[in-house]
């Protein structure tokens, strides 16, 4: 079995920075949702992060490929990567803690152990796997809690779209394999597919908050707009391609163990936002199982 590489001080460091980028995300979206609705915040998220790449692309000389094929897909992995999962993940958050929203995200390698157990022929279930997924799962019940047996409060069903953009994310990490087929660069994939999903949330938004109505929102919400969309996007896209280029896959998903712990800090120093000890509880256990999943851990104790 492969090990997976070593990281230097530099990849540690992107790696860092990425968990801020997309914990900060859930930061941002905490300001956002105070004067917006979701629809109108994940529609300028993508518009703003589309037009940055494209500048990105066209600096380096990069053109998005025409054939009809590669944009049906982007469109799909639009629709699974984007729309779905950031209009739950918004919504969410109208009724959730951006750190408890940030925590559940972090199941999204449970449900994609599930999903490429299905679809694929090379990510089959294993012992650690579903051991991982079966510890994972019981970190989620212990945060969701005696809630889910109390009534459909706002806060159970906030706790549902979070998990409900984890199974999103977890089908689109399947989706979009097909890329490396088409021979679709990385940069070119995030590119089409946020450039996509631009084109498909515009008419919602007309149609659904009719932004035209809304009152103009502060510069507090503007800033957590262009963070979001400039930084937790844009950036963070391209940050992810380079770690995915030189450190791989695996240690790339180091990451998911990093989120939460910037989302709460940020959320506790800047929004006032205090979980419940069963929150720290769960996301222990889904810690747990993650690593679990990863294996690393597990081998080093049996090479000790």
């Amino acid at each position: 079995m492969s090990t997976p590489k070593q990281m230097d001080a530099k990849e540690w460091g992107m790696l860092v920075t990425l968990s801020l980028l997309w914990g900060g995300s859930f930061f941002f979206i905490g300001i956002a949702v105070k004067e917006l609705p979701p629809v109108t915040i994940v529609t300028l998220r993508v518009f703003l992060a589309a037009i940055a790449l494209l500048i990105v692309c066209r600096v380096m000389g990069l053109h998005l490929p025409r054939q009809g094929a590669v944009w049906r897909a982007f469109f799909g992995m639009g629709l699974l990567n984007n729309i779905i999962p950031f209009c739950l993940i918004v919504w969410g958050q109208t009724h959730i803690a951006s750190g408890l929203a940030s925590v559940l995200n972090a199941t999204t390698p449970l449900f994609t152990v599930i999903v490429a157990h299905f679809l694929t022929t090379d990510e089959k279930m294993t012992g650690n796997k579903l051991a991982g997924v079966l510890i994972g799962f019981a970190g989620v019940a212990t945060m969701i809690g005696s809630t889910a047996f109390a009534g459909a409060t706002s806060g159970f069903w906030g706790q549902i779209a979070i998990l409900g953009a984890a199974i999103s994310y977890a089908f689109a990490s399947i989706f979009g394999r097909r890329f490396k087929a088409m021979g679709v660069p990385p940069l070119m994939t995030a590119t089409g597919q946020i450039s996509s999903s631009t084109l498909m949330l515009i008419p919602l938004a007309l149609l659904i908050d009719k932004p035209w109505t809304l009152t103009m929102p502060g510069l507090e919400t503007w800033g957590a707009l262009v963070g979001i969309a400039l930084l937790s996007t844009a950036l963070a896209y391209l940050i992810f391609f380079r770690i995915l280029a030189t450190a791989g896959a695996t240690n790339l998903a180091l990451v998911t163990f990093l989120i939460p712990v910037s989302a709460i800090l940020l959320g506790s120093m800047f929004l006032g936002e205090r979980l419940e000890p069963k929150h720290f509880a769960g996301m222990a256990m889904i810690a747990a199982g993650l690593a679990a999943i990863d294996g690393r851990l597990l081998r080093r104790f049996k090479l000790a």
